[in-house]
C-alpha cells in the first residue's frame, strides 16, 4: 500500500511544474548534464546576444586595422617631415622651378632659398588664419626671381583689426635685392585646407593660397607652391610674425592608442559574452541543486519509519 502511495505521488510531481521533480530524468546526484544545462543559449535573448558578439568583433577588428594603417601613414609623413625640416636649405629652382605645374609632395617642407625683389604692388591677405589663439591674416607677397619668373612668399601672420572692416597693420615689404629661405610648401585647395572658397571678398584678400588662381592675375609666372618665410637677408626693421614649424612630435601615436584600445575592446566583448554564459549555467546549477535538496528531504519525511519506532 505504501509503496502504490509512493508511486502515485511520484506521477503527480511529474506532471505539475515546478513541483520539484528533479528535472530532465537526471538521477539523484548526478548533476546536470551539459547539453541540457546550456539549452539556455539556444533561447531568444541569447540568440540575439550571439549575433551582437559576432557582429562587434569583425567591426573592431576593422577599425583597429585602420587605425594601425594611420598609424603607419602618419609616422611615415612625421618622419619625411622631420627630415625636410632638418635638411640644408637648396635652391628653390632645383625643386620648382618657375612654370612648373605644382611642387611635389615628397619636397613639401624642404627648405628653400631664393633671391629677387618683392612686387608690394601685388600683395595679398589670406583670412581666417589663426595664430597664438587669435585671429588673423597671412601675408602674401610676390617674390620676383628674374624677369616673367616669381615665387609667392608668404611673409608671416599679423592680426585681425579691431573690426571686421579695420584692415589691419601689414609691414611694408623691404625694398631691393633680397634672399629669403623658407620651407617649400603645396598650393592649397578646400579638401588640403578645410576651408571652403568663396567670392565677394574685400580687393587683395583670399581665402585659400591657391597659386594657380594667384598666378592667374599676375604679369608674370610663379611655381606650383608657395615659400614660408622663415630668414630673409637683409633683416626687415618690421616684419609680420613667422609662421610656426608644423608640430610633428606626436606623428601617429594617438592612432596607435586607437587601435590598441579597439582590440582591447575585441577581448573585452569575448570575455563578457563567456563570463555571462558561464554565470547562467552556474544559475542553472544552483537552482538544481537546491531542487535535489528539497525532494530529497521530502522523500526522507515520506519514508516508512522501522517497526521498532512505530507509536504504539
Amino acid at each position: 500500500m505504501l509503496r502504490k502511495r509512493r508511486r502515485v505521488l511520484a506521477d503527480l510531481r511529474a506532471e505539475r511544474p515546478g513541483s520539484g521533480e528533479r528535472p530532465y530524468g537526471r538521477s539523484k546526484g548526478s548533476g546536470a548534464y551539459p547539453e541540457v544545462v546550456y539549452r539556455f543559449l539556444l533561447t531568444p535573448r541569447w540568440l540575439v546576444l550571439h549575433v551582437v558578439v559576432l557582429l562587434v568583433i569583425p567591426a573592431f577588428v576593422f577599425l583597429g586595422r585602420w587605425q594601425f594603417g594611420r598609424y603607419e601613414e602618419r609616422s611615415g609623413d612625421s618622419e619625411r617631415i622631420t627630415a625636410s625640416l632638418h635638411a640644408p636649405a637648396v635652391p628653390l629652382a632645383r625643386l620648382a622651378p618657375p612654370g612648373a605645374p605644382s611642387v611635389r609632395p615628397a619636397d613639401e617642407y624642404r627648405a628653400v632659398e631664393a633671391s629677387g625683389t618683392y612686387d608690394a604692388g601685388h600683395g595679398l591677405l589670406v583670412r581666417r588664419r589663426p595664430q597664438n589663439g587669435m585671429t588673423g591674416y597671412y601675408v602674401l607677397t610676390p617674390l620676383i626671381t628674374s624677369p616673367g619668373q616669381a615665387v609667392i612668399v608668404n611673409r608671416g601672420w599679423v592680426p585681425a583689426g579691431a573690426t571686421a572692416d579695420t584692415p589691419p597693420q601689414v609691414p611694408p615689404p623691404p625694398t631691393g635685392q633680397v634672399t629669403v629661405t623658407g620651407r617649400l610648401r603645396l598650393a592649397e585647395n578646400e579638401e588640403s585646407a578645410g576651408i571652403r572658397d568663396r567670392r565677394g571678398l574685400p580687393p587683395g584678400q583670399v581665402l585659400l593660397i591657391d597659386t594657380t588662381a594667384i598666378g592667374a592675375g599676375l604679369p608674370y609666372k610663379i611655381v606650383g607652391g608657395y615659400v614660408e618665410l622663415t630668414a630673409q637677408r637683409p633683416a626687415p626693421a618690421g616684419a609680420p610674425e613667422p609662421v610656426p614649424e608644423p608640430d610633428v612630435a606626436s606623428g601617429g601615436g594617438l592612432n596607435l592608442a586607437y587601435g590598441v584600445q579597439w582590440w582591447l575592446f575585441i577581448a573585452i566583448a569575448v570575455g563578457g559574452w563567456i563570463f555571462l554564459i558561464r554565470r547562467e549555467a552556474a544559475d542553472i546549477k544552483a537552482g538544481t541543486t537546491e531542487t535535489d535538496s528539497a525532494n530529497t528531504d521530502e522523500e526522507r519525511q515520506e519514508e516508512p519509519l522501522p517497526a521498532a519506532e512505530r507509536p504504539g
